[in-house]
């Protein structure tokens, strides 16, 4: 018996199972039974097959369905073939139940808020048995004592018991809303950055620092609205309180926002992804890793 190359390629697999339960049960009815499915369903279904191959497989008897030679010639094949994918389905739980679980990320407000939440929508599609928890803070969660599985942090740690990949360096700017600009008369080329209202940190110097880095003295009362909740300062600039660092392919979003040119006191941030080298081997952390890394490109160089 010879099967045409082209009834290989257009044989729907399905009825194999069908062609199966009826050889095995020698009766219509009884195969019905067995995949919950109507009798005219598998008479179809057997029909549909053996034009298929272009071969009877069954005889139609008072007594049932008997095999013909050529059905008889194929059981075999075809419960290898049910063994096959019985191991495959058995293979891909196997897989399932290892990526089964929860996945904890930190990462910094603007980041979790404006970035992560796409990256894990797509993430969630593929790999719905993982279950993500969010850190959404400027300050740093601790990986070593496992406070958070990943990080998305803005500097290489130094710990070895940490694994690290950078993934390059996102750019950053000074922006403000163009109605505040229009306020002050502003054509967004102003070397006068002490006119503006600037948005900056309460308890934190982090800016202070940074504008102290490029030779520009200044102190808290430097920022007329101070937050230490970096989401807040930018909602403040949208609502036109000033001007705020963020990053490009943020800010990028709203059209509204313009980045002036004063030098901002940070041109860029570098992103590392950055886990405990111990959990590496977890195939959820794996997945995870390489998702954040592909969907955090988008930030890179912007």
């Amino acid at each position: 018996m010879t099967i045409s190359s082209s009834s290989q390629a257009h044989l729907d697999w399905n009825l194999l199972r069908v062609f199966l339960a009826v050889a095995e049960t020698g009766s219509l009815s009884k195969a019905a039974r067995k995949l919950a499915l109507s009798q005219p369903t598998l008479s179809r279904n057997i029909s549909d097959l053996e034009t298929s191959l272009g071969v009877r497989l069954f005889e139609r008897i008072s007594r049932g369905m008997h095999l013909t030679e050529a059905g008889r010639a194929l059981l075999e094949p075809a419960r290898q073939m049910q063994k096959s994918a019985e191991n495959f389905s058995q293979k891909a739980f196997g897989q399932t139940k290892m990526l089964m679980g929860t996945i904890r990320l930190t990462a910094c407000e603007m980041i979790s808020g404006h970035i992560l939440p796409s990256i894990l929508s797509e993430l969630r599609q593929t790999h719905p048995e993982i279950q993500i928890e969010l850190v959404a803070t400027d300050y740093i969660v601790n990986v070593l004592e496992r406070e958070a599985d990943i990080a998305i942090r803005h500097t290489k740690p130094k710990q070895v018991e940490l694994i690290s990949k950078k993934l390059g360096n996102a750019k950053m700017g000074l922006f403000a809303h163009v109605d505040y600009l229009q306020r002050l008369h502003d054509q967004a080329g102003s070397d006068k950055p002490l006119k503006y209202d600037w948005i900056g940190l309460d308890q934190s110097n982090l800016w202070i620092n940074a504008f102290q880095k490029t030779k520009k003295h200044v102190d808290r009362n430097f920022f007329s609205f101070r937050c230490d909740n970096i989401m807040v300062g930018w909602q403040a600039a949208l609502s036109g309180l000033g001007v705020v660092p963020a990053f490009k392919s943020i800010a990028k979003k709203w059209p509204e926002m313009q980045q002036i040119k004063t030098e901002s006191p940070v041109e860029s941030l570098p992103i590392w992804l950055v886990a405990h080298r111990e959990l590496w081997d977890n195939p959820r952390m794996r997945v995870t890793f390489d998702a954040l890394t592909r969907g955090l490109n988008e930030m890179i160089d912007m």
